[in-house]
């Protein structure tokens, strides 16, 4: 199957996405004021970002210090094997896993990266334990646990200014 196309951007087009990945819930017609469009094409062309699978959905930024204790830990996991039925074998226990919030493949000494949130150290070690003693296929991991947040934007920030 052929990779839908990418639409060529305009500069409003990259104005659209770099506003949104920052504020989800402006308002449209404060978005097509910020982007010097009216609102219907403002809106047309949010639609056709939509369509074009550039905007994969809206979400809120939360703040889990609010909601009560938790930890954040960042994981480096190495497989056992690396044949492609044991990555895709570890990619769906991990797509199972809400306490995994984010998790990479990555190139270099390991294979993925992933992004844990859990209520306690106890909590993330039995979520370790269990993914060791599962069929996931971890041979080893390093944990690494975030003591402060210094930097948190979406990545599209980086990419469209």
């Amino acid at each position: 199957m052929i990779p839908p196309r990418s639409p060529r951007l305009d500069d409003r087009d990259i104005a659209i996405l770099a506003i949104l990945s920052r504020e989800g819930r402006i308002a449209k017609t404060d978005l097509a004021t910020r982007v010097n469009l009216s609102p219907t094409p403002c809106w047309d062309r949010m639609k056709r970002l939509e369509q074009a699978g550039l905007i994969r959905g809206y979400r809120a930024q939360v703040d889990l210090a609010a909601l009560g204790p938790h930890v954040q830990v960042f994981v480096t996991v190495e497989l056992d094997s690396h044949r492609a039925e044991s990555f895709q074998m570890f990619e769906r226990v991990i797509a199972r896993t809400d306490a995994v919030t984010g998790c990479w493949a990555i190139g270099g000494g390991y294979d993925y990266l992933m992004q844990v949130i859990a209520p306690d150290v106890a909590a993330f070690q039995a979520l370790m334990d269990g993914l060791l003693d599962s069929r996931a296929g971890v041979r080893r991991y390093f944990s690494y646990i975030v003591t402060k947040p210094v930097k948190d934007q979406p990545p599209a920030s980086a990419l469209l200014g």
